[in-house]
């Protein structure tokens, strides 16, 4: 099993797209409460302004400071004859992570692997996938295997427009016809120790529908929500938080195993439920993740 998320420590609840070519809200993003910002070479970028963009994204990163934000840049297909200048500025500025969109194949992300390997670039450089194709979905566990052991795949990025213009499937309240595609990618990215992200919604103003999505999306295992404009941000910060209650939980469970008498026990009782070491694993998770949150506002 993977062990990709051992290496990103930082939450992943409100990932905001801003296109790389727009200065404007570029500025913004230094003050703006995301978790992570995925800086946009591909859909936003019209093909005349794919070199500007680049150059732009180029002298921003590279001055970059640090604000405690995951920066991910999602270049072009690997197809487009933009995708190799796009991974020479990945590499260049050597991002958190790079963003492959419409992955179909485990190759997809084996060869920038490989590109990335052999021009010695940090394995702190993760690769994230779009998963937005009825391909793409199929090949989900084969696709999350790459990420065992030293793979550098560490989260699948759901893309339900694609998806939803590829299978003819409207898009409706609830995601009903949709569910069972976006809980395979779970299974499989859980099955590898990759994060997930949910789709965008694409309606900014209805706040309620937004809301919605995101306890959906919290409740069916994902880690955050990639968003499409400021005004999500708050919302998904709160939906993808560890809730009162879960940390509660947690809490008394590192407790309970913090015992002398547990030392050397896999299973205990808890208020009479009987509890596994593997949710003592999940519980210093969430409890790492609440410290990070802790720590920020600290540091505000």
């Amino acid at each position: 099993m993977s062990h990709a998320l051992s290496f990103m420590p930082r939450p992943c609840r409100s990932l905001l797209s801003v296109p790389a070519i727009n200065q404007r809200a570029l500025d913004k993003v230094p003050h703006l409460d995301c978790d992570g910002v995925i800086f946009d070479l591909e859909d936003s970028v019209f093909p005349e302004r794919k070199a500007e963009a680049r150059e732009a994204l180029r002298e921003r990163l590279c001055d970059h400071t640090g604000d405690g934000k995951t920066r991910i840049i999602r270049i072009n297909d690997l197809s487009s004859p933009f995708a190799a200048a796009d991974l020479d500025l990945v590499l260049a500025v050597q991002p958190d992570a790079v963003l492959l969109p419409k992955v179909e194949r485990p190759d997809d992300i084996l060869s920038v692997q490989e590109r990335l390997d052999a021009a010695g670039c940090p394995k702190t450089v993760a690769i994230w996938a779009m998963m937005e194709t009825a391909r793409g979905i199929l090949e989900a566990g084969a696709i999350a295997a790459t990420g065992d052991r030293a793979g550098r795949l560490q989260a699948f990025v759901i893309g339900l427009n694609d998806l939803r213009k590829q299978t003819r499937v409207p898009p409706r309240p609830g995601r009903t016809f949709l569910v069972p595609w976006l809980m395979q990618v779970v299974l499989a990215a859980r099955a590898h120790g990759l994060c997930l992200i949910d789709s965008v919604f694409n309606d900014f103003r209805d706040a309620d529908g937004f809301e919605a999505e995101c306890r959906q999306g919290r409740e069916m295992g994902f880690d955050g929500k990639m968003l499409i404009h400021p005004a999500q941000i708050e919302a998904a910060n709160r939906a993808f938080a560890p809730a009162p209650e879960e940390i509660a939980e947690a809490l008394a469970i590192a407790a309970a195993f913090a015992r002398p008498e547990a030392e050397n026990l896999n299973v205990i009782t808890l208020d009479g439920r009987m509890i596994e070491r593997l949710h003592l694993e999940e519980a210093e998770k969430l409890l790492a993740l609440v410290q990070v949150l802790e720590n920020r506002k600290t540091s505000a």
